[in-house]
């Protein structure tokens, strides 16, 4: 009878256990009272610790309170605010809902061992996609979701997952020969022939960095920090995202460990010829600050031109690089948990947050491009020709990846790229 007693408690008031399909069997087929007791005090959740004062939650009420306000036909909200609030399109939610319902089932709605509905993947993915956006606390919506806290962080792990999982290959991928194509005719609409796009650091605050790593993540901010390295066009899309090195870093130490140049160095990048002044070049490049090293595939600003090329090749540079701390500044607009001190412990689960946060920014691109005045650019076309063909001599390969190697470091290239880009741009300037 106590065992019975203790199961109908734990039916009616354990908090959590409908998100734990191992603990709901464990109460289903236990009759041994301290057995029980001892399974569920080694628990994480702590749901039914004697003593404490449990929450009955209606998620049944959360779920049509949050389908009839934002999903059903006749709106409580308009769709502008849907966008305003969850940071996308009402579409583009539901496209996300149904690829994540079919790559987890955590996310399907079930039925616990009382026969009740528990949570449903409404939600669990809108209270992960407002932690992400408004970077809010994980009881924060508890009252309008009906969700507690520990279940609100599961949601989240499950969600970044499943969204790297499955939208990784295509929204942080390198661009293909079609997409090269389409930036290098952007770039030189712009006065920079050859140009991919522009490359910057920026760095996300670690408020709950364990003592032991504090010294090693603490940079020039005084704070614990993690390094975000990205390349991004000049429509915001980030083509390169590379994560997780300390904050005590700078920018050259990143690119040392980057693999921003992996594929050109290995010869299976498309090859991007152009031609500036009557000299002809075979690599892309970026657009950077002053920190980077004189690459051939970096165009660094003059710090102190002298005469009017140089003087106005350095404003055009200076504000055509302006796209990534563009990007960074949308990226930490949309989803807030990245703007303000992260306090996650886990550097596994902050390279998931992040990794999600940029995807969902390409996705959000992609789907709003034509409302922002960006057309005719589709970067989903994925191109066809065949691969690169492996040399069978090691020899041979070693030398060709050892002269790629140097072509990129080359500081003469670099150099000549400057000098043939002031001209050019003064060219241009006395065209208009």
């Amino acid at each position: 009878m106590a065992s019975n007693s203790l199961y109908d408690m734990l039916v009616n008031d354990f908090d959590f256990f409908e998100s734990d399909d191992d603990l709901e069997m464990l109460k289903a087929v236990t009759t041994d009272e301290k057995l029980l007791d001892s399974e569920i005090g080694s628990s994480s959740h702590r749901g039914s610790v004697r003593g404490r004062k449990v929450t009955h939650r209606d998620y049944i009420q959360g779920h049509e309170r949050l389908f009839l306000d934002n999903f059903a036909e006749s709106l409580v909200y308009l769709l502008e605010l849907f966008r305003r609030r969850f940071r996308m399109k009402r579409s583009l939610f539901l496209r996300i809902q149904a690829a994540v319902e079919a790559q987890d089932p955590y996310f399907l709605q079930k039925r616990n061992c009382a026969g009740k509905l528990g949570l449903s993947s409404l939600q669990k993915i809108t209270v992960a996609l407002k932690m992400l956006a408004y970077g809010v606390a994980a009881d924060f919506m508890d009252e309008y979701v009906r969700i507690g806290e520990i279940t609100t962080i599961e949601s989240l792990k499950y969600f970044v997952k499943a969204i790297v999982d499955i939208f990784s290959n295509e929204y942080l991928r390198s661009p293909n020969s079609n997409n090269i194509a389409k930036l290098l005719a952007v770039g030189e609409s712009r006065g920079f022939p050859g140009m991919l796009g522009s490359i910057n650091c920026m760095h996300w605050k670690w408020k709950n960095c364990p003592t032991a790593l504090k010294g090693m993540y603490t940079g020039h901010i005084h704070e614990p920090t993690i390094i975000l390295e990205a390349v991004v066009s000049y429509d915001l899309w980030i083509w390169h995202a590379f994560f997780g090195l300390p904050g005590s870093y700078n920018d050259i130490n990143v690119l040392e460990r980057s693999f921003v140049f992996t594929e050109l160095a290995q010869g299976r990048a498309p090859t991007v010829n152009y031609t500036i002044n009557g000299n002809e070049y075979t690599m892309g490049y970026y657009l950077e600050d002053g920190i980077y090293p004189q690459w051939s595939t970096f165009v660094k600003t003059i710090p102190s031109p002298q005469g009017n090329k140089k003087f106005f090749f350095a404003a055009t540079q200076e504000a055509t690089r302006k796209d990534v701390q563009r990007a960074f500044g949308v990226l930490q607009a949309r989803f807030a948990i990245v703007r303000r001190p992260t306090r996650f412990w886990n550097t596994k689960m902050l390279k998931y947050i992040m990794k999600t946060c940029i995807i969902l920014h390409n996705m959000i691109i992609e789907d709003e491009r034509d409302d922002n005045g960006v057309k005719d650019f589709n970067y989903d076309q994925i191109d066809d020709s065949p691969h690169v063909t492996v040399l069978q001599e090691r020899t041979t390969e070693l030398m060709k990846f050892i002269q790629c190697h140097h072509n990129i470091r080359d500081r003469q290239t670099h150099s000549h790229l400057q000098s043939d880009l002031v001209k050019h741009l003064w060219q241009l300037h006395n065209e208009l």
